[in-house]
C-alpha cells in the first residue's frame, strides 16, 4: 500500500517541487498540499496522510505549533511528521521533537534520501539516530526554574528503567540485552509507556528522560 504524504510549505516553488518529485517517486501517494500551519492542520484533519512534511518556519503558525496540535488531535493513529529546514540541528529542530516530530531533513536533502525517509517514518521509526537525538536534547534542553518534572507515577519500575535506558540512546536491542529480555519485550514496554504517558515518538521518550532527571547531560 502506498504511503500517503501530504506537503506543507509556505514557498510555492518549493512545495510544489516536492509534491512533483514524491508523485514521481514509487510507493507513495501525494494527497494533498498546503501553505500554512493552519491549513495543515484542516488537511491533516480531513484526509489523515500517513506522513507530513512539514515546514518549520511559516507566517502565522509555525510547524512546530502545526505540530503539537496534529499529533494532539490525531492522537496514536495521526500521522507521523517529518519537520523541513534549512538549518542543521538548532533549536527549532529540538522543539520539533518535543512535540512529537518524527525526525527532520534539510531541504537539500538527496531525493532518494527524502523518499527514504518518508518509508522509514511511516513504518514507525525515527530519523534521527538515537545518539543524534540525544546530542541535540544535550545542546538545547535548559529546565525552566520552579517547573516541576513530568511525573512518571503511572509507569511501572521496569518501565522507568526503560525510559532512562532509551534516554542514554540505547537501541531496543542494547536495552532488551542490559535487561536480559527480548526485544519484543522491550518493544512492549515501550508501547505500553508511552500509551500511558500519550507521547508519539522515541524521540519524546528520550526528552522525558532528561526532563524527569532520569538522564543527566554528559552522562553515559
Amino acid at each position: 500500500m502506498d504511503v500517503r504524504v501530504a506537503v506543507i510549505d509556505d514557498q510555492i516553488l518549493i512545495r510544489a517541487g516536492l509534491a512533483a518529485l514524491l508523485r514521481a517517486a514509487p510507493g507513495i501517494d501525494v494527497v494533498g498540499e498546503a501553505g500554512s500551519g493552519e491549513e495543515a492542520m484542516r488537511l491533516a484533519s480531513a484526509l489523515r496522510p500517513d506522513v507530513i512534511l512539514m515546514d518549520i518556519r511559516m507566517p502565522g503558525m509555525s510547524g512546530i505549533t502545526a505540530t503539537e496540535h496534529i499529533l494532539m488531535t490525531c492522537g496514536e493513529d495521526g500521522p507521523k511528521v517529518i519537520i523541513l529546514t534549512t538549518f542543521d540541528l538548532d533549536e527549532y529542530v529540538y522543539n520539533a521533537l518535543r512535540v512529537g516530530a518524527s525526525g527532520f531533513l534539510l531541504k537539500d536533502t538527496p531525493p532518494e534520501r527524502l523518499i527514504a525517509a518518508i518509508h522509514t517514518v511511516a513504518a514507525g521509526d525515527v530519523l534521527l539516530a538515537p545518539v543524534a537525538i540525544r546530542r541535540l536534547i544535550e545542546a538545547f534542553n535548559t529546565p525552566v526554574a520552579h517547573t516541576p518534572p513530568p511525573t512518571l507515577a503511572g509507569l511501572t519500575a521496569r518501565e522507568t528503567e526503560v525510559v532512562q535506558l532509551v534516554g542514554r540512546a540505547m537501541s531496543n536491542g542494547q536495552i532488551a540485552q542490559a535487561l536480559q529480555v527480548s526485544e519484543a519485550t522491550v518493544k512492549t514496554h515501550l508501547n505500553r509507556l508511552m500509551t500511558k504517558l500519550g507521547l508519539c515518538s522515541r524521540a519524546q521518550v528520550v526528552v522525558l528522560a532528561y526532563d524527569c532527571g532520569l538522564v543527566k547531560p554528559g552522562s553515559r
